[in-house]
């Protein structure tokens, strides 16, 4: 299958690599992005692949939603606004419950969705140099649909130190956060995956697709019910008069009226 933002790769071993790969744009999540990594969420969990890396091409890993695909959303009717805002949600929801073990390779930056991707993961290992943030509120948004992977990875106590401000942090902060399980330099990144990655080859694939079901029923509920209210704040916010402000300052190359 030919994928337009994504690269799909499989090893002898059972190991498939998805490669996020919008480089000139900082893998930002457009609508054909979600798609295709929700078709290949259902894809990889119905083959026989053992393992799934996460990762993405370029100097980032990814810069969270598409701005253009974002600002589409304030001209649309509401019922559109409703699928664009599934359409990331269920795409969050894919990978969450992918019954293999997925390691992120966070080679770069990983803002706003970005991060929600890197919560996703079971384990996340991050290159030294890498920034990251959950930036909506800077733009008048808020870190909706990837909220209640954000919360289930963090916290919330860790998760509110970062949640609404915006503020970038590096990979040391985002080790102590729980976003990442550790960083290293960016030629030892490959080395770090492979050490994940090396024990699950030992371990029988249904026992770690029960264990890794197991321990999403014994964690936070992320259910449908949690989903639909992301994405009805997420509309929200989307009809608001500050995400007006926000996006249109940011393509006008201007600050938002509240960053006085």
């Amino acid at each position: 299958m030919t994928h337009e933002t994504l690269n799909l790769s499989r090893d002898g071993r059972g190991v498939a690599t998805v490669r996020l790969h919008r480089p000139d744009v900082h893998n930002a999540l457009s609508a054909t992005m979600m798609d295709e990594l929700t078709a290949v969420a259902a894809t990889l969990a119905a083959d026989d692949s053992r393992v799934v890396v996460l990762t993405g091409t370029g100097r980032s890993f990814c810069a969270g939603g598409d701005l253009g695909w974002m600002r589409a959303q304030f001209d649309a009717p509401p019922e559109t606004r409703a699928t664009e805002g599934r359409r990331l949600a269920h795409m969050l929801q894919a990978w969450n419950t992918l019954p293999k073990p997925v390691i992120g390779r966070v080679q770069g930056n990983a803002f706003g969705g970005g991060v929600g991707l890197a919560c996703i993961c079971d384990v996340a290992i991050g290159a030294a140099g890498a920034l990251f943030g959950l930036t909506e509120t800077r733009l008048g948004l808020i870190p909706a649909t990837i909220g209640p992977y954000v919360i289930a990875r963090m916290g919330e106590g860790r998760a509110r130190r970062v949640f609404m401000s915006s503020r970038r942090f590096d990979a040391a902060e985002a080790v102590d956060l729980g976003i990442l399980a550790r960083v290293v330099e960016p030629d030892e990144l490959d080395a770090a995956v492979e050490a994940e990655v090396a024990p699950y080859l030992a371990c029988a694939p249904g026992a770690v697709a029960e264990a890794k079901r197991l321990a999403r029923a014994l964690g936070p509920v992320i259910d449908e019910a949690t989903i639909e209210r992301t994405i009805d704040a997420l509309i929200t916010r989307w009809e608001g008069d500050e995400a007006a402000e926000g996006v249109g300052a940011f393509f006008e190359k201007r600050p938002p009226r509240w960053a006085g």
